[in-house]
C-alpha cells in the first residue's frame, strides 16, 4: 500500500520560513518524480514545484520562484519543499504527488501565513 505523508505545515508570520516534508512508503520512491501543489479556499489546486525522480531537474511556479526550494532524498525516501520569505497568499493546503507508472496523493498540510 502506497503512503505519502506529510508534515510540517502551521502559522507563520509574513516573511517567515517553513520546510515541509513528504515521506513516501509503498512505492519505489528514486522511480518517481515528485511534486508539490497547492490548494487555497475557494480556489483550483495548483501546481508549485516539481523534481524528478533522481533531483537533477526542478521546476516552480512563478509565484513561488525564488523564494520556494524543492529537494529530495531518495536514500529517505523523502521529498522537501523549503519555503521563504512567504506571503498571506501562499496560504494553503499543500499536497505532494508522486507520478511514475501511477499517481499517488498526500493527504495535504496547512500553511497558514498571518500576522
Amino acid at each position: 500500500q502506497v503512503r505519502l505523508v506529510e508534515a510540517g505545515g502551521g502559522l507563520v508570520q509574513p516573511g517567515g520560513s517553513l520546510r515541509l516534508s513528504c515521506a513516501a512508503s509503498g512505492l519505489i520512491f528514486s522511480n518517481y518524480a515528485m511534486k508539490w501543489f497547492r490548494q487555497a479556499p475557494g480556489k483550483e489546486r495548483e501546481l508549485v514545484a516539481s523534481i524528478t525522480s533522481v533531483g537533477g531537474w526542478t521546476n516552480y511556479a512563478d509565484s513561488v520562484k525564488g523564494r520556494f526550494t524543492i529537494s529530495r532524498d531518495n536514500a529517505k525516501n523523502t521529498v522537501y519543499l523549503q519555503m521563504n520569505s512567504l506571503k498571506p497568499e501562499d496560504t494553503a493546503v499543500y499536497y505532494c504527488r508522486a507520478e511514475g507508472r501511477n499517481f499517488y496523493w498526500g493527504q495535504g498540510t496547512q500553511v497558514t501565513v498571518s500576522s
